[in-house]
């Protein structure tokens, strides 16, 4: 079943679709190029996000143009801008915890440097 949407619907809906391939394209490569796991860890976790994100605005847009809104879009959202923070930190945590080495260590000689725990 097809829809006729207005112009403007459609290149926004497009628009964001094409904007939220491309953040989930650099948080792909961010995983498979970055060097270490906590660089890895950031681009799935931020750019990923926003690709998704953009991908459900449009789909809510089309629904909503197409005057059947729908509630979906809206809990996915903040299920997964929920969720996504919160696994990223545990994993980070449990990195941390399994590897001690793995810390960064701080920038030296920095005014803004925060010191050192004993």
């Amino acid at each position: 079943m097809t829809q006729n949407l207005p112009l403007w619907a459609d290149a926004l809906a497009a628009a964001l679709l094409v904007i939220g391939a491309a953040f989930a394209l650099i948080g792909s490569i961010g995983l498979a190029r970055l060097s270490d796991f906590f660089k890895r860890l950031h681009g799935p976790s931020k750019a990923t996000t926003l690709g998704v994100g953009c991908v459900l605005l449009a789909s809510a847009l089309v629904a909503a143009v197409a005057g059947k809104p729908s509630f979906h879009e809206a809990l996915i959202a903040l299920f997964l801008f929920l969720t996504a923070p919160v696994s990223a930190h545990l994993l980070v945590q449990l990195a941390l915890k399994h590897a001690p080495g793995l810390r960064p260590t701080p920038p030296t000689g920095s005014a803004g440097a925060i010191s050192a725990r004993p």
